[in-house]
């Protein structure tokens, strides 16, 4: 059959290479419609990647919506009387990308029943199976949503905060973490528990043993004892090679119950493989069986060349994204005393991109803004940013340490002798970050109305265009000499070491590495 390649692309070759493994062990092909009433997904938002969805007006006068998810439309329609259901599909589904909506091809399986440690095993090792057939170098990461709820069950917590200490997890965010645990007044025992389960990454074997160490209560010893249920199955069925335990994968807590696990390429800038236990959503559809399933994005897969993903070169370089100006040359310096000098970067040229073979590392000048967007996409495996870009942008990267430059803060100023409006009034407000000033009005319960600016923003007040201002202050002397002041400080911003999530996960040794001997640095500097 070598006349396939002349006729399928790599990502419908895929497709069916992976239909027909999923064949082989006994799983039958689900197949549905493109449309589903809105309410199915209008009443499920939070399971879905995003809550843009494209509606419609059908037949009576029903709305209806493009489907974005597969998992509802096979929740819905599974009887809860059947025994063990394995199916597995290969649809394309509809979802936002950046500004428009893309159609995206999804292949997956859902496995519904009594769902045990030899059935979790199954599907753990259809997912690597999965990477196995699309690239050379892949991991699978596992982490467990009863081991999370378990530490977050000590502690009296709203919602909003449980959400709030689960991103600084997912982020890898230690300093956040820490300041949200004061914050919310957590006791020592669970912050200490929860630094030590966001630090753990690692082979599945020997992370899990570093779990027996985290001993708090019955929900997580009942997590750590079905891990190491899984982790044998994984082992009988001699797929325990390239997974890995890490709890920065988290899910919302009121779908997911157990196990949860995402899928990287080498290649690939970001997950192309995501799954879980997902038993609480079945409970929402008033069903009493278990779940666990996963979908394996082949647009991302498409990505890759033919032959692949990436082979592990004999020595790799870490690309750095340093953001031009005063900080840049300040995050560089810290680099530098850290043993990670590129001499040429001093230089007085034009040039952008400066490599030293010796210490391997790349670096590159960037816009400051553009930052996070190449570590994002995997151009740079680390880079340093802004808080307030990361707060402005929210991308999906690990924030591995607070660097301590660049200090400033985020403040609402308006002009001196100013009166805040009535909380009836809708407040004008000139910014250059737009999600940051919603967010905080938001939660005061403020509706406001922003008005985007590039430059210049503490102009809008004195003619008239706004009536307060969210931008950084560093020494304040620009508001006072234009009869403006702080009114209100909504977070303090320094410079923060991100990492590219799969750059952090294939190149483990070489950025923990840096990060540990950065992180030293900037412990000797503080206690001196």
């Amino acid at each position: 059959m070598d006349y396939i390649d002349d006729i399928l692309r790599f990502d419908e070759q895929a497709a069916l290479r992976l239909r027909t493994l999923y064949s082989r062990f006994g799983y039958s092909q689900y197949r549905m419609s493109r449309f589903e009433e809105y309410s199915l997904y209008a009443e499920n938002k939070d399971f879905l990647p995003s809550g843009n969805i494209i509606t419609f007006t059908g037949a009576g006068g029903r709305l209806m919506a493009l489907r974005p998810d597969v998992t509802l439309s096979i929740v819905k329609n599974t009887k809860d009387d059947r025994g063990l259901i394995k199916l597995y599909y290969n649809e394309n589904v509809y979802r936002p990308d950046s500004f428009d909506f893309k159609e995206q091809m999804q292949v997956g399986l859902e496995c519904i029943g009594d769902i045990d440690a030899r059935l979790t095993g199954e599907v753990l090792m259809l997912a690597r199976r999965s990477l196995e057939e699309l690239g050379q170098r892949f991991s699978l990461d596992i982490s467990h949503m009863g081991f999370i709820n378990g530490l977050l069950e000590n502690e009296d917590l709203l919602p909003e905060q449980r959400t709030s200490l689960l991103r600084c997890v997912s982020e890898r965010n230690a300093h956040g973490l820490g300041l949200m645990c004061d914050k919310f007044g957590v006791g020592n025992k669970t912050r200490d528990a929860i630094a030590s389960l966001a630090e753990i990454y690692g082979p599945f074997g020997e992370a899990i043993a570093k779990l027996k160490q985290i001993d708090l209560n019955q929900e997580t010893n009942r997590a750590l004892d079905e891990l190491f249920e899984i982790h044998d199955e994984l082992v009988r069925l001699d797929s325990d090679r390239d997974i890995n335990i890490d709890f920065s994968i988290v899910n919302d807590l009121s779908y997911y119950s157990g196990v949860i696990f995402h899928g990287y390429l080498s290649g690939v800038p970001a997950k192309v493989l995501s799954g879980g236990r997902y038993d609480k959503l079945l409970r929402k559809f008033g069903k009493d069986s278990g779940a666990i399933g996963f979908a394996v994005y082949l647009d991302l897969v498409g990505q890759l060349s033919p032959t692949g993903g990436e082979k592990a070169p004999a020595e790799e370089m870490i690309n750095i994204a340093l953001p031009k100006g005063r900080l840049g040359e300040k995050a560089y310096a810290i680099f530098e005393s850290s043993g990670y000098g590129c001499p040429a970067i001093l230089d007085d040229s034009r040039r952008l991109v400066f490599e030293s073979k010796e210490n391997k590392v790349r670096y590159f000048w960037v816009k400051p803004s553009d930052v996070a967007i190449y570590v994002e996409r995997g151009v740079a495996d680390i880079g340093i940013a802004g808080k307030d870009i990361l707060l402005e942008y929210s991308p999906d990267v690990y924030e591995l340490l607070d660097l301590g430059i660049g200090k400033c803060r985020m403040c609402v100023a308006a002009q001196k002798g100013y009166s805040p409006l009535s909380r009836d009034l809708t407040p004008r407000v000139a910014t250059k970050f737009p999600n940051i000033a919603r967010g905080h009005f938001s939660k005061q319960g403020r509706q406001i109305d922003v008005i985007k600016l590039n430059g210049s923003i503490e102009l809008a007040p004195l003619l008239g265009l706004a009536d307060v201002i969210v931008d950084i202050v560093e020494t304040g002397t620009t508001l006072l000499e234009n009869d403006m002041e702080p009114v209100e400080t909504i977070v303090d911003i320094s410079a923060r070491l991100i990492s590219n999530k799969v750059s952090y996960k294939f190149k483990y040794g070489e950025i923990s590495k840096l990060y540990g001997k950065v992180s030293a640095g900037l412990n000797k500097t503080m206690e001196s």
